[in-house]
């Protein structure tokens, strides 16, 4: 089992019920071939750096999940399949990356505040 990142932006014409039933079609995809999702996290409506199918923003989706390697053929199939998918991206995580997520995610000090902290102040 391998730990993965899916980044998806949904076009921003999804009511909010139809944003939730994508990302419960896309969980409910990983949980069914052997994988489990570590952790969602839907952005919302977000600007897009550039058009894309002229539209200018997009509902962005981020899930943490584990799962087989040969899984990710068959997820890509069913998001490039998907009309309501502009964009996606699948990252393989190494362990330094999930020790940073699970961090991140408990509210314990990762080492990148101080960076943030200078760039606002």
């Amino acid at each position: 089992m391998n730990n993965y990142e899916l980044m998806v932006i949904f076009t921003p014409v999804l009511s909010d019920d139809e944003f939730k039933a994508a990302q419960k079609k896309f969980t409910t995809l990983v949980t069914d071939n052997g994988g489990q999702i570590v952790a969602e996290n839907p952005w919302g409506l977000k600007s897009l750096a550039y058009p894309i199918q002229k539209k200018t923003t997009g509902l962005y989706w981020v899930a943490e999940f584990t799962a087989p390697s040969d899984f990710n053929e068959k997820l890509k199939i069913q998001l490039l399949r998907d009309e309501s998918v502009l964009r996606h991206m699948v990252t393989r995580l190494d362990k330094y990356a999930v020790e940073y997520n699970q961090k991140k995610r408990s509210g314990v000090p990762t080492g990148t505040e101080k960076a943030a902290e200078v760039n606002n102040g």
